[in-house]
């Protein structure tokens, strides 16, 4: 009862906050805050090479308003450029910023956002600290999700999850950005978080990417955060891209994602794929490399890999230095999460142009593969991981994110009151295979 009526809450919360934030936004003038490649904020300027120093730690601090569509807001946020790695292990840096509630009950709430871009402008820390762009009306639209927590006491952290570059589509790099994030949001002063005993994560889309790598990595990469986390809760999530690159080509909606996810494995691997691209793939590659989610939907209808590529590499699986990457992001590879989890997953595609018929695909939400997640679903309960999973039948990635974002939060909230965590294991259906690419 206690959940179920916390869930009826956050409902109202986010309403009211909608219509807080909206008229907020329509009676003030916006901000123009200067982008992250003019802003000194996110260079590091030290003396000492970024080697040397540990992964979490502050670099930078300030503070300001919290905005929304440019629009101050009167709530406190911390930004802190921290040291993180990438995706070869090489040092970076990049940057948190931590929302602080009028009222702080304790917990803290791991927010990653799905703001899913090849551009830094479009990440949320500058979309808090006052800057507009077109990718940045996602983090601007989540506000409406993160006010709810405010709310309820938690503070909130919400890391850049891609990274100085824009890493998109790599896995491991979002995992070890929101890792360091709460490393640094922990060590910071500034944040008034350093006795914090509970953390949640939560992630949908794009930030689920980050949601689920942070918590397989958790245990060997930052135990010292993974012994805070009480629970994880991610849906709409990517497991097995080059399963995901099947599924999507062809279709109406969310083919334009394929060319986006090549450019950022490739940013964040140091590889060139170039070469094995048709004229139309170098074209649409050059043209993407700053590009949006917003700017991909439904813009390139029915796109294909034969589209994209050479014809002697009739398939991604004949060029060896994807296969490499590939197999190195599917999900449950990089550890086991030390927490509970909760998982949703839509299984309505057709809705969103994807068919849901292909040999080892099968049905998902027009963007994610259902049989791919409870696949993973099924390998983490056998590591002995609690697992509550729901799969959304008939619907697609966005009206699922609807029945599964409520849900999420009313699951957190009772890992937060210390409350056994739910599962069901048992019940769930087999899916596809995780099996890494066998090269020819």
């Amino acid at each position: 009862m206690v959940v179920a009526g916390w869930s009826m809450r956050w409902l109202k919360w986010c309403s009211a906050a909608l219509v807080l934030i909206a008229s907020l936004a329509a009676a003030a003038p916006a901000h123009a805050a200067v982008p992250p490649s003019q802003d000194p904020f996110y260079r590091y300027e030290g003396g000492a090479p970024l080697s040397s120093i540990a992964p979490g730690t502050v670099l930078k601090t300030r503070t300001l308003a919290y905005h929304v569509a440019g629009v101050p807001l009167p709530v406190t946020a911390v930004q802190l450029l921290y040291r993180s790695t990438g995706a070869l292990g090489r040092p970076t840096v990049n940057v948190t910023s931590v929302l602080r509630p009028a009222l702080n009950l304790g917990p803290v709430l791991s927010y990653q956002s799905f703001y899913d871009s090849l551009n830094n402008e479009d990440e949320p820390s500058y979309a808090i600290s006052g800057g507009l762009s077109l990718g940045g009306l996602i983090p601007n639209v989540e506000s409406a999700v993160i006010a709810p927590a405010l709310l309820a006491g938690d503070t909130v952290v919400v890391p850049d999850t891609e990274g100085e570059k824009a890493d998109f589509a790599a896995g491991p790099v979002y995992g070890m950005n929101t890792l360091d994030s709460l490393r640094a949001a922990l060590a910071s002063p500034a944040t008034g978080i350093a006795g914090a005993k509970k953390i949640g994560l939560v992630g949908y889309s794009g930030g689920a990417i980050a949601t689920e790598w942070a918590a397989e990595l958790a245990p060997s990469y930052a135990p010292e955060v993974s012994s805070k986390i009480v629970g994880t809760a991610f849906g709409g999530t990517l497991i097995d891209p080059a399963h995901n690159l099947r599924y999507v080509e062809g279709s109406t909606v969310w083919a334009g994602v394929i060319p986006m996810a090549l450019i950022g494995i490739a940013r964040a691997y140091d590889i060139e794929l170039t070469p094995y691209m048709s004229e139309y793939g170098r074209s649409l590659n050059e043209k993407l490399q700053h590009a949006s989610i917003t700017e991909v939907l439904g813009q390139y209808p029915g796109l294909t890999w034969a589209q994209i590529a050479k014809p002697q590499y009739p398939a991604p699986e004949t060029i060896p230095a994807y296969d490499e990457v590939a197999n190195k992001l599917i999900m449950g590879t990089g550890g086991t999460p030390g927490e509970p989890l909760f998982i949703g997953q839509g299984a309505g595609g057709e809705l969103e142009g994807t068919p849901g018929d292909k040999p080892g695909i099968g049905p998902g939400d027009g963007v994610m593969i259902a049989g791919d997640v409870r696949s993973l679903v099924r390998e983490y309960c056998s590591r002995g991981v609690s697992v509550q999973y729901e799969q959304y039948e008939d619907l697609s990635h966005v009206p699922s994110a609807l029945e599964w974002l409520p849900e999420a939060y009313a699951w957190l909230a009772g890992r937060f009151l210390g409350l056994p965590a739910p599962q069901n294991c048992a019940q769930i259906a087999p899916g596809n295979s995780l099996e890494p690419i066998q090269a020819p």
